[in-house]
């Protein structure tokens, strides 16, 4: 893009980004939704320690609580902080257990917390990094660093009252691979995300800065051909400082990934050393908007998926409005980029009203994360036979060729035939990796559709659900009418005591509760989409009244 032309358009951006979310434009059925969740202190996880079965039951009960709110906002991969700071949350060959997780540093909680993250995380469909902190290894007497010396002598430098690894010894460069590798063979991760992969900023680089970034580069590179020989499908990715260099009408401000910490991460996406980015992109104003544009443009076909500082809308911090975050959401998507959240316990919290507005308004559908294609190309197999009994929907596995990797699968629905696997909107569960899942009581009226997803996020044709010779009838039981603002109810009968009814996603989430007293119900405020419909007695029983569909008419999104 030429420089005139950015200028004009991030012009453009800054007038208009506040207004492009009322355009309501179509949800992309390919977008990361990531959070990073930190161990550090337990700052998102955990807030207690293990130090029983009972308290080590209950630090997993924490997780996959988070884990739950985060699959109902959308969100499809996780960025778990795996390697601290020359410590980690796993059984390590190399390094020491981080206390975080049984308040003793170096001491087990008695589980394997990384394994038990990826189990939970892959039975929501979401994808899980191990994010990897790569050259600061924390306090100079610490846990961590102190073995680490040891180990390494003269690898560590001091800086302050931190230690650090030395980027220009290529010792660091091995040292760190085999933490990667150990990681990656051991585990059934999805990605290597590398955090701190640069120079400090306070270290005086006395090689120059094109050596520097050589240095850098090296030390990704180790990483990489380790990796990448046992698991191809396993991402690279790295968290970049948010801004690569100057652009022509936009400066950095001296905080810039290429010339300030020698990170050449446009080299790296363009040389195939990573798959993905997630740019920490903690700014606002001219200091995002253009420098967003500038990592769209340079992506080379990869991922590139920005981290916003939503801690920033804290009052402890700069207490920005939700309208700063929801505004870059609004521009990053229309740029077809991804979006992180830094931290995750601010998502999960709803500062600002942030979860409100991804779960409801920008994110309210299932998004798959983009194919890996420059990895490997070729679809998988689609499932075999799909069939619906009772509230059972079933299908054969698909044929796995092992080049792919394991293989899951992506659920369908809607009340059209066949289903259009291509519309966000009829998606409801990604990356199932069993072949079966619970459904409302099939009668006919809606249709399903299965697809094969490999590890690369290939994904393979359509397997319909057979049409009925003759669909069942559409009665008021089954369909309620809805005409995007109001859903009409059943009349209410002498056997029933019901004073509430719960509106729920086909994936059994409770998204909201009305009263049932008139015949109809205000659903107003809920996303576009299908419903189940239930009434709710005092003593908490239930009832199926019907199935809705909310839809709205499609504004056309700005130019």
């Amino acid at each position: 893009m030429k420089p005139l032309y950015r200028f004009l358009t991030v012009l453009s951006l800054l007038f208009t980004a506040c207004r492009l979310h009322a355009q309501n434009p179509l949800p992309p059925k390919y977008e990361v939704r990531a959070v990073w969740l930190t161990t550090i202190g337990g700052l998102d996880w955990p807030h207690s320690y293990a130090q029983s079965s009972y308290s080590a039951e209950k630090q997993k009960d924490e997780l996959r609580n988070i884990l739950d709110k985060l699959q109902k906002a959308g969100i499809n991969t996780v960025l778990i902080q795996t390697r601290i700071r020359g410590t980690v949350i796993y059984p390590s060959a190399y390094e020491p257990w981080d206390g975080c997780l049984s308040g003793f540093p170096g001491k087990s909680p008695g589980y394997d917390a990384l394994q038990f993250a990826i189990d939970e995380c892959h039975k929501r469909g979401m994808e899980l990094h191990a994010w990897v902190v790569t050259i600061p290894v924390g306090k100079w007497n610490a846990l961590g660093c102190s073995q680490l010396r040891k180990k390494l002598p003269g690898l560590i430098r001091k800086i302050g009252p931190d230690g650090y690894m030395n980027p220009e010894n290529p010792k660091t460069g091995a040292y760190l691979a085999d933490i990667c590798q150990e990681i990656t063979r051991n585990y059934d991760i999805d990605g290597i995300h590398l955090d701190y992969i640069r120079y400090p900023e306070t270290w005086n680089i006395k090689v120059g800065a094109h050596e520097g970034r050589r240095n850098i580069t090296r030390i990704v590179e180790d990483i990489h051909r380790k990796v990448k020989a046992l698991k191809p499908w396993v991402k690279m990715s790295c968290s970049p400082v948010g801004k690569f260099s100057d652009l022509s009408r936009y400066r950095s401000q001296g905080w810039n990934a290429y010339a300030r910490v020698c990170q050449d991460v446009q080299g790296w996406l363009r040389d195939g050393l990573m798959d993905e980015i997630f740019p920490m992109m903690y700014f606002q104003g001219q200091q995002f908007y253009p420098f967003a544009i500038d990592w769209a443009e340079s992506s080379y076909g990869r991922i590139v998926v920005p981290g916003l500082g939503i801690y920033f809308m804290s009052p402890h911090e700069k207490n920005w409005p939700l309208n700063i975050i929801t505004r870059e959401l609004e521009v990053l998507r229309r740029y077809k980029l991804g979006h992180t959240y830094f931290r995750s316990k601010f998502f999960t919290d709803n500062t600002k009203g942030i979860y409100d507005f991804a779960s409801r308004e920008f994110t309210p559908y299932p998004a798959l994360v983009p194919p890996m294609t420059w990895e490997h190309a070729t679809a998988p197999t689609a499932p075999g036979q799909l069939k619906a009994e009772g509230t059972l929907l079933s299908w054969l596995p698909a044929q796995s060729s092992g080049r792919q990797g394991s293989l899951a699968y992506n659920v369908y629905s809607s009340t059209a035939y066949p289903v259009n696997t291509a519309d966000a909107r009829n998606l409801v569960r990604i990356r199932m990796p069993q072949c079966a899942i619970r459904i409302p009581e099939y009668d006919g009226t809606r249709y399903y559709a299965v697809t094969t997803t490999d590890r690369f996020g290939n994904e393979s044709p359509a397997t319909q659900l057979a049409r009925p010779a003759k669909a069942a009838t559409a009665t008021g039981r089954n369909i309620l009418k809805c005409d995007g603002q109001h859903v009409e109810l059943p009349a209410k009968n002498e056997n029933m005591d019901a004073d509430l009814i719960t509106i729920e996603t086909l994936q059994g989430s409770i998204v909201a509760s009305r009263s049932y007293q008139g015949r109809t119900a205000d659903v107003r405020s809920l996303p576009e989409g299908i419903y189940i419909i239930r009434s709710l007695n005092s003593k908490g029983v239930a009832h199926k009244l019907g199935i809705c569909q909310i839809k709205r008419r499609t504004l056309q999104s700005l130019p």
